[in-house]
């Protein structure tokens, strides 16, 4: 799941798809550093013109929509954390450049 916090308050939370064992979502304290509507994504096996609602917390590792499957709540990723793209958007929305995000195991 991904959560969003404010003053200590939880004030929305989604259900996600992280990274495969196989290729991992980085934990750690990262912060947003770029944010794009919509996004060209590619990498060892994958091709994803128009991924929308991308935010960029650790190298390419990003949270984002996601057209290519529906299976939230599962490990499908290559290390980013896909979202529904109705929730992507509302995180888009509500986090700022410079959010903090934290990613535990």
């Amino acid at each position: 799941r991904v959560y969003a916090y404010e003053n200590g308050q939880l004030v929305h939370s989604s259900l996600a798809s992280t990274g495969t064992a196989r290729y991992p979502t980085p934990v750690g304290q990262y912060r947003i550093y770029t944010k794009y509507i919509s996004t060209l994504m590619t990498g060892p096996g994958y091709y994803l013109p128009n991924v929308p609602y991308t935010m960029y917390f650790h190298g390419g590792y990003g949270m984002h929509g996601t057209y290519w499957h529906n299976n939230f709540g599962r490990p499908m990723s290559h290390g980013c954390v896909n979202l529904p793209t109705p929730e992507a958007r509302w995180f888009f929305e509500w986090a700022p450049v410079g959010t903090p995000v934290i990613v535990r195991a």
